[in-house]
């Protein structure tokens, strides 16, 4: 039995390729830039690629922009301005539309987020990763703590006082104490946002070829729990499995992905989610920037089987601490509630997931939700919803800042 397809609300994400220098740990599709960084024709290329996709979603206002990378601020204002006004005239930006531009510190000249505010950003996630020298070292970081601090002081003289501070923890080395100093020194920077991931050693990368030594698992949720709970203490509210905000900073175009809205996806290697006709396609560019120049208006395009659609609802769902509500879960996806409600029924029983009336604060009646428990076992978890011709799969767990 199936449940009525509702089009949920949409956003753009676009991406940056390049960076000065790849970091050992990333796994993200970006590239070091060798020589000139070619500006005007991957601007070009981002704006055809959009105008081929925005017939597909005519009617519907972007709620959401994200500039991810890569190292989107290598980009001039100028840059990004062009990029914006595309959105705003091919698509249509809603009033209150949240515009995030990722940024390096060490990649961002001294003044230039007041000119990035007047191109049209409004929010700022900036890649602090660590305060300890000695760890940005370790991870291959081209910026240093004091660059952090700088760029913060300038984004709240730029009056961008919306801006998340990305944080890792479990680092090469690193003890609890590090954890705690980490945020700290973040929280003296007044965010508004902070962004707190566990370092992992993911598939491709230099730290996977050649892995450094990491603290233990116990020692790594102690972090975890200890971080946690002195963001809260500040006021930080955590929302996310890796997300923490003051009242009414939560970052709506992450929300948006867990609440499996939709998304355009434009520039080299972007994803994008679209509900169209009844149906959820999936679109991927090509990742290598040079064939994205010379192709960018020619995604892959695969419609999600139904079988498939209840598990990426839950991959993302389960990871917001609100939960999701039945009424969600069907306007999303399309599938009747039955489809899941065993599962669910069961991991109830075993104290990893709970059914709540109105609980943490702007929960619906009836949400669905990891337990403690069920959050610190969330892949395990997730693997009860895997269709059976997938059971061996491991479960890719989005990062998002």
């Amino acid at each position: 039995m199936s449940a009525t397809l509702v089009a949920p609300p949409l956003a753009l994400y676009v991406h940056f390729p390049w960076c000065v220098r790849k970091c050992p740990y990333c796994d993200f599709n970006s590239y070091s830039l060798h020589g000139q960084l070619p500006e005007a024709s991957y601007v070009e290329a981002l704006l055809r690629d959009l105008q081929s996709q925005a017939a597909s979603v005519s009617g519907r206002q972007l709620a959401s922009v994200f500039l991810g990378g890569g190292t989107p601020s290598l980009f001039s204002a100028e840059a990004i301005a062009r990029v914006l006004d595309a959105a705003r005239t091919l698509c249509g930006l809603s009033a209150d539309a949240e515009v995030t531009l990722e940024a390096n510190p060490g990649a961002i000249e001294r003044g230039r987020f007041a000119e990035y505010r007047a191109a049209g950003i409004n929010r700022v996630s900036l890649g602090a990763q660590s305060f300890a020298a000695s760890m940005l070292e370790r991870l291959g970081r081209i910026h240093s703590p004091q660059e952090t601090c700088r760029a913060a002081e300038e984004l709240h003289a730029a009056g961008l006082e919306n801006f998340n501070l990305d944080l890792m923890y479990a680092l090469p080395g690193q003890d609890l104490r590090g954890a705690l100093a980490d945020i700290e020194q973040a929280l003296a920077l007044e965010p508004a946002h902070v962004s707190h991931y566990q370092l992992t050693l993911e598939p491709g990368t230099v730290f996977a070829a050649q892995p450094p030594a990491l603290p233990d698992d116990d020692l790594a949720w102690e972090m975890l729990e200890q971080c946690a709970a002195r963001l809260a203490a500040a006021g930080f509210a955590q929302y996310e499995v890796s997300a923490h905000a003051r009242a009414g900073r939560e970052a709506r175009h992450n929300v948006n992905y867990w609440r499996f809205g939709d998304y355009l996806g434009i520039g080299a290697g972007a994803h994008g989610k679209l509900t169209l006709g009844g149906r959820i396609v999936r679109t991927q560019h090509t990742r290598e920037p040079r064939r994205y120049l010379s192709n960018p208006t020619n995604p892959s395009r695969r419609e999600v089987p139904l079988q498939d659609v209840a598990f990426e609802f839950m991959l993302n769902g389960l990871r917001l601490t609100r939960g999701f509500s039945v009424a969600l879960f069907e306007e999303r996806t399309g599938v009747a509630f039955d489809a899941v409600s065993a599962q669910l029924k069961q991991l109830r029983v075993e104290g990893l997931v709970s059914l709540d009336s109105a609980e943490p604060p702007g929960s619906e009646p009836g949400c669905w939700r990891t337990t403690p428990r069920g959050a610190r076992f969330l892949n395990e978890l997730l693997l009860r919803f895997l269709p059976s011709r997938h059971a061996t799969a491991e479960v890719p767990l989005s990062t998002l800042c």
